[in-house]
């Protein structure tokens, strides 16, 4: 499994992006999708997640409410909208694929990792 990551960039603080992950090499009806973000010198943090299947949701505290993780089955592709974004929502964000029907918040439970993308927030 492939996974392309794709859509960060630079925008200022209150903007807006989506993020998106392609998967190729498989089709996803067993997997769930985690969207994580890193800072230098930080571990990597749990940001949202989707299980495949049934479309089921979750997400970090710090994103709720401004973050939406969805996803395209026709194109096997999943999106993360960041709204509101704040200074501290600047990382690198990855997308990553876990064997299961059920997403979850740490990352050494991902099987397949993207490249990541980068978002900075200014101000």
């Amino acid at each position: 499994v492939q996974l392309q990551a794709s859509g960060g960039g630079l925008v200022q603080a209150g903007g807006s992006l989506r993020l998106s992950c392609r998967a190729s090499g498989r089709t996803l009806s067993r997997y769930a999708v985690g969207w994580f973000r890193q800072t230098p010198g930080m571990e990597r943090e749990f940001a949202a997640g989707i299980n495949w299947t049934r479309g089921s949701t979750g997400y970090a505290d710090s994103v709720k409410g401004r973050f939406t993780i969805s996803r395209d089955k026709s194109e096997n592709t999943s999106y993360l909208q960041l709204n509101s974004l704040k200074l501290e929502d600047t990382a690198i964000y990855y997308c990553a694929l876990k064997r299961g029907l059920g997403y979850s918040t740490r990352p050494d439970e991902y099987d397949y990792w993207g490249q990541g993308t980068l978002v900075t927030v200014s101000s």
